[in-house]
């Protein structure tokens, strides 16, 4: 990829995930790494990039590897670390979007057993409890129709 198109998608793919919600250069950072040859930059290539500070670098860092969008490693011998994104990233955050869910429903179920069925608050929260169950089911769904379909891919590269 060009070094102009690089910057231009880095730009894009960043507003795109500030927009969803990732802080700036969080996002501005993620983006520079999977548009990267490697997959992987050291802090230093990222300062040098995205034209930032190496506090910013840090902090940015710091909440990709929360939210398991980067894994920080030093190869043996390195004196650096290196940034790396996680191979299966999106089916990774789906995944524990399901987590999640879970949790959301079991709480909105005792909640609606608690305040009783035949209130509007009870109610409410029922309709939400099966929501979540019902998004749990069809991401399970989903996340296999993604392995077999990653898989028919897989087969067709190879011959």
């Amino acid at each position: 990829m060009p070094e102009q198109a690089r910057r231009r998608f880095i730009e894009r793919m960043g507003e795109e995930l500030t927009g969803a919600g990732l802080p700036r250069m969080a996002a501005r950072m993620f983006s520079a790494i999977v548009a990267s040859e490697a997959g992987t930059l050291t802090a230093a290539d990222l300062c040098a990039q995205l034209q930032a500070s190496p506090a910013a670098i840090s902090g940015a860092a710091r909440y990709l590897e929360q939210v398991d969008m980067v894994r920080r490693s030093r190869p043996l011998g390195a004196r650096r670390d290196e940034f790396t994104t996680v191979d299966d990233i999106w089916y990774e955050a789906l995944l524990s979007r399901g987590n999640v869910l879970e949790r959301w429903q079991s709480v909105m179920h005792r909640g609606a057993v608690e305040l009783g069925p035949q209130t509007d608050a009870g109610a409410r929260l029922d309709r939400m409890a099966d929501f979540f169950t019902f998004m749990q089911v069809e991401l399970t769904a989903l996340m296999e129709r993604w392995h077999a379909h990653e898989a028919a891919q897989d087969d067709t590269r190879r011959s």
